[in-house]
């Protein structure tokens, strides 16, 4: 459960109020302040499993990409602020951002290749309201345009009509293409004896199947 901090705060008080040396997790959504609970230990394993596997794609393919640990994707011109559990950020788009320096903020789309959320039990953040924010609509101003963003439900909690009736753990891939964006689901039942492999646009070598970012959470 996340709790929410009841004054109302525009995007620059919620910077200024962030305590610096802070152990809780705080967002920002539409002009709320939300202090993140403390994720369970499935859903750290899954994040953490991902940011290896990332990570490691970074390095042997000398990508000019860095997976920060505490930066804030600003929607722009937005009164909200996420910290995805997963953020893919373009080190040649960084000079663009102009409160990435002093801090770690990014606006641009171009500056994140690949966001991700991995769900907890307000996965009403990670379908709607980021999914809005992130993707939805991206030749509107408004809206950021992120090439790629991942909600991985390992724990199937989102509503069925995301993740299927009866559910069943999702992860949904959303890509950019041509403007528009696309959409693929992949589940462990999909595949032909786990084989199923998931297709990043960001990541085109990733060997990477729904089961074994599943498994992550049940080690």
């Amino acid at each position: 459960m996340t709790q929410a901090i009841p004054k109302l705060v525009n995007f620059e008080e919620f910077v200024d109020w962030l305590p610096k040396n802070r152990r809780v997790r705080y967002e920002l959504h539409k002009g709320q302040i939300v202090e993140m609970a403390q994720p369970v230990g499935e859903h750290e394993e899954v994040k953490g499993f991902l940011t290896i596997k990332l990570s490691a794609s970074i390095d042997r393919l000398n990508l000019s990409y860095v997976i920060p640990n505490q930066a804030i994707v600003r929607p722009p011109e937005k009164d909200s602020g996420y910290v995805p559990d997963v953020l893919v950020l373009n080190r040649a788009n960084l000079a663009s951002e102009k409160l990435w320096k002093k801090q770690s903020i990014v606006s641009l789309g171009a500056s994140i290749p690949l966001a991700i959320e991995v769900v907890s039990t307000n996965w009403r953040d990670d379908y709607y309201l980021k999914y809005a924010d992130y993707v939805r609509v991206a030749s509107r101003r408004e809206e950021m345009g992120i090439p790629e963003y991942w909600i991985v439900d390992y724990a199937a909690l989102g509503g069925r009509n995301f993740i299927g009736n009866p559910k069943q753990p999702t992860i949904s891939v959303c890509n950019l293409v041509d403007g528009e964006y696309q959409i693929s689901k992949f589940r462990d039942s999909d595949a032909c004896g786990g084989k199923l492999r998931i297709i990043s646009q960001t990541f085109p070598e990733l060997n990477l199947t729904p089961n074994q970012i599943f498994q992550a959470g049940m080690m």
